[in-house]
């Protein structure tokens, strides 16, 4: 049964949501109402819904931040104010894309940024059509079947030089100690190694990403992104998607009335110009990167547990 303090929360987090939603409802009707500018005047439409998708994003950002008092952390390399780049990432829970979006605010890209998003939400009245007029990429996973919807978004970038944050989650799915084990059982019967604490990444969507917008001069780098979470003593855990919108306090400690959660992103930024020009050769570039994330996360589980 329920306590009166969660009780609170969760009317808490309805009183902050229901306001937010009612705006993501009306952005989602306005940018559908875009779908026929794209057609006639596709430069208008992206940077309409550029600024629709930014205040959507910074407002759910600042419950997050500011409301529910999540801190996040950052270290690695400063990202340039204004650059377009691929951006990845290890995937861990909803908490993600607040990491992501806390960096693409300092950056000036939020509105910018375009997720990979599974294809089965094109369907979805409003939804898909504004994620259709926003230029995200709604995929099947499956790279062959998906080439006519990347060739539709990167045609945007690389042709129209649309400023852009070109996001996907390279190991395609959320980490969870069951699938863990089932990367650890694959990788050893193809003799790949295994990154501590991450899903081996699949590298397919990762190639054809980079060999195409590297011909788009605006699209400079590739972003690693590594995510880390601690809620008390235990590692890797963040927030439930609710729980992220409802609970207060989640950053400071349980003598303040807070969660304890520990939120950090590290960033490193590689240009494209150094990058391998052939597909294995960029392949094994993403696999030695999550092989070093892995590292990386080894060390702050460390530090987080002294």
């Amino acid at each position: 049964m329920a306590t009166l303090f969660e009780v609170l929360n969760h009317l808490r987090g309805v009183v902050l949501v229901i306001p937010w939603m009612l705006w993501l409802l009306v952005a989602d009707l306005l940018l559908s109402l875009l779908l026929p500018l794209k057609l006639i005047a596709p430069d208008a439409a992206y940077d309409l819904s550029s600024y629709m998708a930014f205040t959507v994003w910074r407002w759910v950002q600042y419950i997050f931040e500011v409301c529910n008092g999540a801190i996040i952390t950052a270290s690695g390399d400063k990202l340039p104010y204004g650059e377009s780049a691929i951006v990845v990432a290890n995937h861990v829970s909803w908490s993600d894309f607040y990491m992501i979006q806390n960096l693409a605010l300092r950056a000036g890209m939020l509105g910018r940024c375009r997720w990979f998003a599974k294809q089965q939400l094109r369907v979805v009245p409003f939804l898909g059509w504004g994620l259709w007029v926003m230029g995200m990429p709604l995929v099947s996973r499956n790279w062959a079947k998906d080439k006519h919807e990347l060739d539709r978004v990167f045609d945007g970038i690389t042709n129209r030089k649309w400023p852009t944050w070109l996001i996907s989650f390279s190991e395609a799915t959320r980490f969870t100690p069951e699938k863990y084990r089932q990367s650890q059982q694959w990788c050893a019967s193809k003799d790949r190694p295994q990154p501590q604490h991450l899903l081996y990444p699949r590298t397919k969507g990762f190639v054809t990403t980079v060999q195409h917008l590297r011909k788009a001069p605006h699209v400079k780098a590739v972003y690693d992104l590594t995510i880390a979470y601690q809620h008390g003593k235990q590692w890797h855990e963040a927030p439930s998607m609710w729980g992220t919108l409802a609970v207060p306090r989640l950053s400071l400690g349980k003598q303040q009335g807070g969660e304890e959660y520990r939120f950090h992103v590290h960033s490193r930024r590689f240009p494209l110009e150094e990058l391998p020009h052939d597909d294995e050769g960029l392949a094994q570039w993403l696999e030695e990167r999550w092989v070093e994330k892995g590292k990386w996360l080894e060390k702050m589980r460390e530090e987080w547990a002294r």
